[in-house]
């Protein structure tokens, strides 16, 4: 991750995705931030950002997001139960469904990305290769961890470089002060350590803080690229994160 990079984050006034935007701009790296709702990214993020209003649902909606940016980060993301964020309100409309947010507008993310990019970083689920099993059958009732594998396929066929992280249940935040000043101060590390695994064996829960760590550190490896791995927040943590060596292990 370069200062000259641009970096788009789509989701980014969502609880990952404004995490995502302070960690960049702690980097000093120029980022983009891709809202459906201009006012409320502007009460977040004030100037330092570059806000392009867009809604991954529409195609039509991205090309101006994604043109020359380096690295795209998506947070984008609804309820996995019927709630109001579905949005039944126009029947002639996309709904804001796990189908129509995680799978074919991911879908829509990745067609729309310059094939110059240096990286996708996806943020999807742990239980995406275990849906049909307990709890994640429970949780995959209306299709949130079949809309998230159709967003990694889509990604991991698009022939870009990717980065998918695979959180549990998450915690911590979200952080919704439309204050910079209290998202920077959430730069630091989530309360447990972190462990990082492939092949989607694990279970518990993930502060969105290291979701958001993960996010912008996995830039900076090489090793990172192409793979898929799960993040969850266990056990004592005793010193700062070693992101190097935790990458390692994948």
């Amino acid at each position: 991750m370069l200062n000259t990079d641009l970096i788009l984050v789509a989701g980014a006034t969502g609880g990952v995705g404004q995490l995502v935007v302070a960690k960049l701009l702690d980097n000093n790296v120029s980022v983009r931030a891709l809202t459906r709702e201009r006012d409320k990214a502007r009460k977040m993020f004030n100037e330092r950002v570059e806000i392009v209003v867009g809604d991954i649902r529409y195609p039509d909606t991205l090309a101006s997001a994604t043109q020359d940016v380096t690295q795209i980060i998506c947070c984008t993301g609804t309820t996995a139960f019927p709630s109001g964020r579905w949005d039944f309100s126009n029947l002639f409309q996309p709904k804001n469904t796990p189908q129509e947010v995680d799978g074919e507008g991911v879908e829509n993310l990745v067609a729309t990305a310059p094939k110059s990019l240096k990286r996708f970083v996806f943020v999807s689920s742990c239980g995406v290769l275990r849906k049909d099993s307990l709890p994640f059958n429970i949780l995959n009732t209306f299709g949130v961890l079949d809309a998230k594998l159709q967003g990694e396929r889509a990604i991991k066929t698009s022939g870009l470089p990717y980065t998918i992280i695979r959180p549990a249940r998450l915690i911590d935040g979200p952080y919704t002060s439309y204050d910079l000043n209290t998202l920077l101060q959430a730069k630091t590390d989530g309360k447990k350590a972190v462990v990082i695994s492939t092949g989607d064996t694990l279970n518990g829960e993930t502060s969105r803080i290291d979701v958001a760590n993960a996010c912008v550190e996995c830039l900076n490896y090489e090793n990172t690229i192409n793979k898929a791995f799960e993040l969850i927040n266990s056990g004592e943590k005793s010193v700062e994160t070693n992101w190097a060596n935790l990458f390692e292990s994948i």
